[in-house]
């Protein structure tokens, strides 16, 4: 038993060196429309445990902000739909909320973006459209008498993949002519203060209007006979990289090709509705992971080859009070549940066949409590192991053990985050 644990013990200061990796072009968002999330201390330490850079928030909860700070995870904050009239029309409200929402927290909560409003375009409000640049500029005013202008921190708005009035071939797609002028006024904005055109495509919804399995394959990176497109004689292997080139090629038909693209939001559900096809853990498991692995390799897209795109998964948490069709509260891109059932010898390599997945709705890990004690018991017995051996290391000791899907941290046995999560971390340190 000595042996095995200090084999344990030196998989241990190994896998140190790995969490280092960090892969700045990866964020995720974190939704807090629930009644049974982790306080925002727990995610925080979630996240710094991971290789994510980047958070995006949809509103600008002063907790989850707080719980940010000196993290050096770069902060995308939201002012709601709901705000942009007032921001639109008044100056002085503009002032007020760049000042309760953002002046307390930076620098040492890195907030990077605001976001004001989230796929505007999707509710058909034309006066509501119509006030967005209007708001956007009067935030950026704001900002600028605050001293945090000047690129410190930029504004945009986020669209979703329907303001484009088509996609395929990539190379065609232009914006729907209903919302060009409004457009043309946001990438003047974009362009002139170097803020990103953020946007949400969503390889899941694109399949449900086309579900051959060719399909499938396409939309989940997998092995696939491609497409061409015919005008321009590229070949897309995988559909986020042609949603990604149709909305270039729709900002470059109005003269805007030098705006950043941002991926506001991407994911794939793991379950939902009966209707809802190719809701599945493994489907789920197979896109985050396989998109992960395409952006790594710094491939880009074959309009913007060697372009890696800031991407942000959706999402950490799934949200229970969401509205809508299943799968809305069921994206919280683990995909599944990871239960570890690998041996604890180290004399052989990390073996995929020990992992299991479990659906998301086994009732013990549906209590956020349920699992600190779950973690608990395992930092325990590891501790207990340590202590068999004559081994000696304080509780106070942080540490972490990676093996493949399975990663725990703990702190004098409080855990600080949940089982399910380690599958974050075998999806942002994939080799």
């Amino acid at each position: 038993m000595r042996a095995s644990v200090y084999s344990l013990i030196l998989l241990f200061f190994s896998c140190l060196l790995h969490l280092s990796k960090s892969q700045p072009f990866l964020g995720v968002n974190y939704g807090l429309t629930a009644d049974n999330l982790p306080p925002p201390s727990a995610s925080a330490k979630l996240l710094q445990s991971t290789t994510f850079q980047k958070v995006r928030l949809y509103g600008s909860d002063p907790a989850v902000i707080k719980a940010l700070a000196n993290t050096g995870i770069e902060i995308v904050i939201g002012a709601s739909n709901g705000d942009v009239p007032g921001l639109a029309s008044d100056p002085s409200f503009a002032r007020s909320w760049v000042e309760t929402n953002v002046v307390p927290y930076y620098p040492a909560s890195k907030i990077v973006l605001i976001a004001v409003g989230n796929e505007i375009t999707s509710f058909g409000d034309n006066s509501l459209m119509s006030q967005l640049l209007p708001a956007m500029k009067n935030v950026q005013t704001a900002l600028e008498a605050a001293s945090l202008g000047g690129g410190k921190i930029k504004v945009s708005t986020v669209h979703i993949m329907s303001v484009l009035a088509g996609s395929d071939p990539p190379s065609t797609a232009v914006f729907k002519p209903e919302h060009a002028d409004i457009l043309k006024g946001l990438l003047e904005f974009n362009s002139e203060t170097g803020s990103p055109f953020a946007v949400n495509p969503y390889p899941f919804f694109a399949y449900q209007d086309d579900r051959r399995p060719e399909t499938l394959a396409y939309c989940l990176f997998q092995a696939n006979p491609g497409r061409v497109d015919p005008n321009s004689n590229l070949k897309y292997m995988n559909m986020f990289d042609a949603q990604v080139d149709a909305v270039y090629s729709a900002l470059n038909s109005m003269g805007f090709k030098d705006v950043e693209i941002m991926v506001a939001e991407t994911g794939w559900p793991y379950k939902g509705d009966p209707e809802e096809a190719g809701a599945t853990v493994e489907n789920a498991r197979a896109y985050n992971k396989n998109l992960i692995a395409h952006l790594k390799s710094g491939s880009g897209t074959p309009l913007m080859p060697g372009r890696v795109i800031d991407t942000y998964l959706f999402a950490l948490y799934d949200e229970n009070l969401k509205p809508g069709k299943g799968s809305e509260r069921a994206f919280d891109f683990h995909g599944s549940i990871v239960t570890n059932k690998a041996t604890s010898s180290t004399s052989r390599g990390p073996d995929e066949t020990n992992i299991t997945f479990s659906s998301a709705d086994d009732s013990s890990f549906t209590s956020y409590s349920l699992r600190q004690k779950l973690w608990a018991n395992r930092c325990s017995q590891f501790h207990s192991a340590l202590c068999l051996s004559g081994s000696h290391m304080p509780l106070s000791l942080y540490f972490g053990i990676d093996v493949l899907c399975l990663r725990f941290v703990c702190i004098d046995h409080i855990v600080v985050k949940s089982l399910h999560r380690s599958y974050i971390m075998s999806l942002t340190n994939l080799n």
